[in-house]
């Protein structure tokens, strides 16, 4: 057997703390590794296999563009492409849509639209974008200057000026931070690398009322709430508002490289040809299997089922918190939850890979939940058996 994590640590960038597992094969919400052991997957490559691993409809759709036609550049139009894009807008808010290849890209282009808006609108001098601390946006300059968390940002000074901080879940924070070079508010509808933090149900109302009373934009990231992980297309329709830009990609592709920015009408006409760009984005492969997941999504009782599956896990979240008193709170929406623990949680992400379940954790001390969307209760109690296993090895 070769040691492939030998032949990587050798000549590829450490850049990531990688779990030692080699992965080569999945199918639905199970992978295996080199050895032929099989795991449950409540990761789902971060959110982003929504629809399990080798999903065939997904796969058929991406193998038979790829005999197609591959890239053309978005010099001229092509078929997926567009009609992704009316997928996209018959089912959100948004009038256009920009496509990219990832997260950071599509937060990239939100901020750069918000700037070019108001400088259109308003003239120069509003370019500020007011950001929620433990927020996180991304890896590239622009996002990780917005990115609420000084651990991710250390070395990379100067970072981008324009960004303000306040604290997520305050109205009364984000209201005193406004002034009169403010052109935005962005924020995460729930805050996922941060610690899957949800916030009060009035929260996202009042700050859709604070941006129109102060003309100010509202941006939402859904890089990784969006594309049904919380039981809805994207997590802001669970809080009744409608946004003005939101960035997305993740599970858009399910697993193929992709992200979009979607726009009303009024704040999509600051890009004009030349504004922005993107060599990749839309291609027609990608395109053809993000739209067979846009269309899976959005199948009749599809979303209900999640919602359901949440509701389900959520109480056997709750009855394992009352059974280990480390973990001290459970949060989340459909099949994005959070455990917060009063101990480090990477023993237990271990524990658990060792008997079959891939978990994660994110600041420290939140196992982080993310199974795909089409998991069975059956998958549901396996997992949490296994999680509770891990726990009496690890917590008691």
């Amino acid at each position: 057997m070769e040691n492939w994590m030998d032949r990587a640590d050798r000549v590829v960038m450490q850049t990531y703390g990688r779990q030692p597992l080699v992965l080569v094969k999945g199918e639905g919400c199970r992978v295996w590794d080199d050895a032929g052991r099989e795991y449950l997957d409540f990761v789902a490559g971060l959110a982003v296999c929504n629809l399990g691993h080798a999903h065939p409809r997904v796969a058929r759709a991406a193998a038979e563009q790829l005999t197609t036609l591959v890239h053309v550049s978005n010099l001229y139009y092509t078929p997926p492409m567009v009609e992704l894009a009316e997928a996209l807008v018959a089912h959100t808010f948004a009038d256009r849509v920009f496509f990219c290849n990832s997260g950071a890209e599509a937060v990239e282009g939100l901020i750069k639209l918000c700037r070019r808006w108001s400088r259109e609108k308003h003239g120069p001098g509003r370019h500020r974008i007011i950001c929620m601390l433990n927020s996180f946006h991304g890896r590239t300059l622009g996002a990780l200057s917005a990115t609420g968390q000084e651990k991710f940002q250390q070395g990379f000074e100067p970072l981008l000026p324009g960004f303000a901080f306040v604290p997520f879940n305050d109205l009364a924070a984000l209201e005193a931070a406004v002034d009169e070079a403010t052109c935005a508010v962005l924020l995460e509808p729930i805050q996922g690398e941060g610690g899957v933090n949800v916030p009060d149900p009035e929260y996202l109302p009042g700050v859709r009322r604070l941006c129109d009373r102060f003309g100010l934009l509202l941006a939402l990231d859904e890089v990784q709430t969006g594309m049904g992980r919380t039981g809805r297309l994207f997590a802001h329709e669970h809080f009744g508002v409608v946004p003005d830009v939101l960035a997305t990609a993740k599970g858009l592709a399910n697993g193929l490289p992709m992200g979009a920015l979607l726009s009303t009408e009024e704040v999509a006409k600051a890009f004009v040809p030349g504004t922005h760009a993107s060599t990749f984005g839309g291609g027609p492969v990608i395109a053809q299997a993000a739209l067979t997941v846009v269309q899976t999504l959005t199948a009749p009782g599809f979303l209900a089922t999640v919602r359901e599956k949440g509701e389900y896990l959520e109480k056997r979240l709750t009855d394992l918190a009352r059974r280990f008193p480390v973990i001290t709170r459970v949060r989340g929406l459909g099949l994005m939850w959070g455990l917060e623990l009063s101990r480090e949680g990477a023993p237990l992400v271990a524990a658990a890979r060792e008997r079959g379940l891939l978990i994660n954790c994110t600041q420290g001390n939140v196992i982080r939940l993310l199974p795909p969307l089409i998991i069975a209760r059956e998958e549901l109690d396996r997992g949490l058996e296994l999680l509770a296993r891990a726990m009496e090895a690890v917590c008691s």
